[in-house]
């Protein structure tokens, strides 16, 4: 007698509908209120560039535009310094013009000088107040974080002082020193993330014959490489856009950097008026930089800010 096997029905795959978010009041009132901020962000970068692309008699007869009035790039070649003397002047600007690629480099060189050893001198220092044990340290540590509490125009005359006896004024070095090695801000930062490194990493180095040196260079900060990026970012905006102290210590070309050259940009007015075409191409190039730099590294300083350690 012949076996009759049955297969089972197969029942028709399901297919999966994407599940539809009712509508909210409130969650679409959260994203309009975030839409006015961004816009309210963005428009002061949208009016600076309106102004660069208008010309200067068309910014006097149609102040309230909203759109560039007489469109044209007068203003970013006054900025970079590609009009001759009487070509700005014909078009509302100073004569004196803007040696705009020097001021950018000695902006570049402080910038860089400042971030580089500033983030060297606060790791090593935030090392030393988390993992090395010393008489004091906690206390040193207290008067250290202190130093947050003074207001940076309280440092200003003393470091004119210190840089003057030096004979560092007038000199990209002299606008690097008082904040080149490092700040509490750093410290504290960096240690904050240091003191979440598992002890066992280090002791298993230990193990290994390594020092103390060796330890911090090859373990320590290959793994605070993302707060010392986002240190670094946050200390090159600072610098680049440091204003009162420059001002101070450069009086020539030299040593000018990019934000003073521009309050002397702004001074030069002609007779006809403030050119403001010419100093919002300079503003936004000026800019431009650090916005492109921030937005690049944005994600990791907002994760790098709100960390909690690495366990």
């Amino acid at each position: 007698m012949a076996a009759v096997t049955t297969t089972p029905p197969t029942t028709p795959p399901t297919t999966l509908r994407p599940v539809r978010r009712r509508f909210s009041f409130g969650r679409a009132a959260a994203w309009t209120v975030m839409g006015l901020i961004v816009l309210i962000t963005l428009l002061p970068f949208y009016w600076i560039l309106r102004t660069a692309l208008s010309t200067n008699a068309g910014l006097s007869a149609d102040p309230t535009s909203p759109l560039p009035v007489d469109l044209t790039t007068s203003g970013f070649q006054r900025a970079l310094g590609l009009q001759s003397a009487e070509e700005a002047v014909a078009q509302g600007g100073a004569g004196g013009g803007l040696d705009f690629w020097r001021y950018l480099l000695n902006s570049v060189l402080v910038s860089t000088l400042i971030t580089g050893c500033q983030i060297f001198f606060s790791a090593m220092a935030a090392y030393a107040f988390s993992r090395l044990r010393w008489r004091g340290r906690d206390k040193v540590f207290g008067l250290f974080l202190a130093g947050m509490m003074v207001p940076a125009i309280f440092t200003l005359l003393p470091n004119f002082v210190l840089i003057k006896q030096l004979h560092l004024i007038d000199t990209l070095l002299g606008i690097a020193l008082p904040t080149m090695f490092m700040t509490p801000f750093a410290v504290f930062f960096l240690r904050q993330f240091f003191m979440n490194i598992p002890k066992e990493v280090e002791e298993a180095a230990l193990l290994d014959g390594a020092g103390k040196v060796k330890i911090f260079f090859r373990v320590v900060l290959p793994m605070a490489s993302t707060p010392i990026i986002t240190l670094g970012v946050l200390t090159y905006i600072t610098s680049w856009n440091d204003y009162f102290w420059p001002l101070m210590v450069s009086y020539s070309d030299s040593s000018r950097v990019l934000t003073v050259a521009l309050a002397v940009f702004r001074a030069q007015t002609p007779a006809t008026g403030v050119d403001w075409s010419g100093l919002m191409a300079a503003t936004l190039i000026a800019a431009l930089p650090m916005l492109v730099l921030f937005a690049g590294f944005a994600r990791r300083i907002v994760s790098s800010i709100g960390f909690t350690g690495i366990k």
